[in-house]
């Protein structure tokens, strides 16, 4: 015969009830013996969370003498130990601090370095890319003036050889010389030939 609450094949899951600290400790344990090949993730504990935070004022403050053979030594000791932990802490502090603000300057400084670098490099990059582009033109343009110097001779020179389309003019230079062009072209005709 059946038990009403009790389900075939499945274990029903009571209610964890916290009763005491102990209890909350026995679930923890009980979750992590369920599965033990799983590795258990233990955080550490900060160092400056584990540091002595002493407060910055201390009000009773007594010379090295007023201790000296009296029953409150023991007190004399104390706050001066913790006078000495409170100086160590406040230098281990600006030591931090400072350390911070050289190692934080030094990497502005690298980043600001290679920064220049990378701007210098892109400049030169740019100049390159600007001087081929600017090569490119002027090959361009010295083939298409020669191939237009060309198409010129060739058009006024006639058919048979003999220049008689070509006008002669006379220009003057600097020096008050003129020169006669009919004559040039004979020449530079000459010289291809």
């Amino acid at each position: 015969m059946e038990i009403r609450n009790e389900i075939k094949g499945k274990e029903v899951k009571k209610k964890f009830v916290q009763r005491s600290l102990a209890d909350i400790q026995r679930a923890k344990l009980n979750k992590l013996m369920e599965n033990p090949d799983k590795p258990v993730i233990i955080p550490e504990v900060n160092k400056k969370d584990k540091e002595y935070v002493a407060p910055s004022f201390i009000r009773n403050v007594m010379g090295s003498s007023a201790g000296a053979g009296s029953g409150e030594f023991h007190v004399y000791r104390h706050l001066r130990r913790k006078e000495f932990a409170r100086q160590k802490l406040m230098k281990t502090q600006t030591e931090q601090e400072r350390l911070d603000e050289e190692f934080q300057e030094k990497l502005d400084q690298n980043q600001r370095e290679a920064e220049e670098r990378t701007n210098k490099k892109r400049q030169k990059r740019l100049k390159k890319k600007k001087n081929q582009k600017n090569k490119g033109k002027k090959q361009k343009l010295e083939n298409s003036t020669t191939e237009d110097d060309e198409e010129q001779e060739e058009q006024n020179s006639d058919s048979d050889g003999n220049l008689s389309n070509i006008e002669e003019t006379d220009h003057k230079d600097d020096e008050n010389t003129t020169i006669n062009e009919n004559d040039e072209s004979r020449s530079e005709e000459t010289q291809n030939t």
